[in-house]
């Protein structure tokens, strides 16, 4: 039992860090990009929350296996 805990534990830690770290970059672009260009914070806000939702997509994917994992297995 404690192979399968450990398994849906690094399929999320491992899912989840790509995306953590893509999200933390995307923020911190679009910060720049705001000060940068303060008046196209309309389209600047939109491209970083379509990024944003993409990487978390990533994170999603990765909560599904370890529940495959968890349950199926």
């Amino acid at each position: 039992m404690e192979l399968k805990e450990l398994a849906m534990a690094l399929a999320i830690w491992l899912g989840a860090i790509g995306p953590g770290l893509g999200i933390g970059l995307i923020g911190k672009a679009a910060l720049e990009a705001l000060g940068r260009n303060p008046e196209a914070a309309g389209k600047i806000q939109w491209l970083a929350i379509l990024c944003i939702a993409l990487a978390e997509a990533v994170a999603i994917y990765a909560l599904v296996i370890a529940l495959i994992i968890g349950f199926a297995l």
